[in-house]
């Protein structure tokens, strides 16, 4: 069991992960005129000068955290395996353990195979559903419980507790999904991707090492287990990624990142808490739906404007004509700007017969709310942004759950 020696293990953990950081960050400086001479590389739109910066370094991230996670296993089963005998050895966590590293493993690889080969959307969205197979499957076999507790408002009409059976399984494949693709959709400035992810990361351990004394200090165990290691390559990562950035992080280090935290969350039984950690990723995908669903046009890049001459980042903005929407894209534009929460411009262009509105990303409405920021200060805010909502989570957690949650 993880619960067992946990001391010895964590300690274990941590040791390994140190070595993890060090490795990753010496690593990937060394490593950065490979991926140059390979063509994976990619110019800084944000920067006035055009120098190679190094693509997809999330493969180095995830390769050194596999070498440590594939080191572990025997820490964790240590005891058993020293045993003579195999029958009380715990098959059902190994299992769990191998399935998760299959799982993430498969993401790396399939991220990867994004990076080098460029997929399209819909690919991105098929991808993480195909890796979260094994997962699923160890679920089944491991719990199989589709139970979900009621809130208590609603037991009046529901009762304690519904079993969704199959859809708990669609639940489970969808937060695979999403976790894999929103890190990835708020991007586009040094440090982001990487610095949210640490930050979350650092959120899930904080809250499982508050839960080790709970009862169900097993599961909060396999998730520091694999949260820690996690945590040290990519605060490595992102040393690099931080403005101005020396190399650039990739779709394989948001796929990588965002099957780490489906893994642990649906393995260590608490993916409605991990979703109140991705609170501002949340927040982006609602406000980018009419441009992810192609209702409202959505260029390649949606990274905020870079200014030369002021050596700052504006909101960047979307044209097209209001003519060619679609109800839907008429619909979301107006409720939009009802609520003014995009920066909207009427007849722009010399026949006056298109118009702008800035991409819909966090990024560009954190602009429209301060106007132009140096780069460096836009990724503070965001983390900032982040942080502040990991404070909220856990209020909510804690505090606000127990009116709906017996905790």
């Amino acid at each position: 069991m993880y619960a067992e020696n946990l001391s010895y293990t964590l300690f274990a953990n941590a040791a390994m992960a140190v070595v993890g950081f060090l490795v990753t960050f010496h690593l990937i400086p060394s490593l950065g005129n490979m991926f140059i001479k390979a063509n994976m590389f990619g110019m800084d739109l944000n920067k006035a000068t055009r120098l190679k910066v190094p693509e997809a370094q999330g493969v180095v991230c995830g390769a050194v955290f596999l070498i440590i996670m594939f080191l572990f296993i025997p820490v964790v089963f240590m005891r058993q395996l020293a045993e003579t005998s195999t029958q009380g050895f715990p098959h059902d966590r190994l299992v769990e353990f191998i399935g998760a590293l299959l799982s993430i493993c498969c993401m790396i690889l399939l991220g990867f195979a994004d990076d080098v080969l460029d997929l399209r959307w819909r690919h991105k969205l098929l991808l993480p559903t195909i890796a979260s197979l094994p997962l699923l499957m160890v679920y089944y076999v491991n719990f199989g419980s589709t139970v979900i507790i009621v809130p208590k408002p609603l037991r009046p009409f529901f009762g304690l507790d519904v079993n969704l059976g199959v859809l708990y399984y669609v639940y489970m494949g969808m937060l695979a999904v999403f976790c894999t693709n929103a890190i990835n959709i708020l991007s586009g400035i040094n440090g982001l991707e990487s610095g949210q992810s640490v930050i979350i990361a650092a959120s899930v351990i904080i809250f499982n090492t508050l839960e080790l004394n709970g009862p169900n200090k097993t599961d909060h165990a396999f998730s520091l287990h694999f949260m820690v290691p996690y945590a040290a390559v990519s605060l490595a990562l992102l040393y690099h990624n931080w403005y101005p950035s020396s190399v650039f992080v990739g779709d394989t280090f948001c796929y990588f990142s965002g099957m780490t935290f489906a893994v642990v969350a649906i393995l260590g039984h608490f993916s409605k808490t991990m979703l109140l950690f991705f609170i501002p990723q949340i927040a982006n995908f609602i406000y980018s739906v009419p441009q992810l669903f192609h209702l409202v046009p959505c260029p390649r890049h949606r990274l905020p404007k870079y200014n030369p001459k002021t050596d700052k980042v504006g909101m960047s903005r979307s044209r097209f004509k209001y003519s060619d929407l679609n109800i839907l894209g008429k619909l979301a534009i107006n409720i939009f700007r009802l609520f003014k929460i995009i920066d909207v411009r009427d007849s722009v262009g010399e026949d006056g017969e298109y118009m702008e509105c800035n991409n819909l990303t966090l990024n560009n409405f954190v602009l429209k709310l301060f106007g132009s920021m140096h780069e460096r200060r836009l990724c503070m805010v965001m983390l900032f942004i982040q942080i502040l909502c990991s404070v909220v989570a856990f209020l909510i957690r804690y505090q606000i759950a127990r009116i709906f949650y017996d905790v």
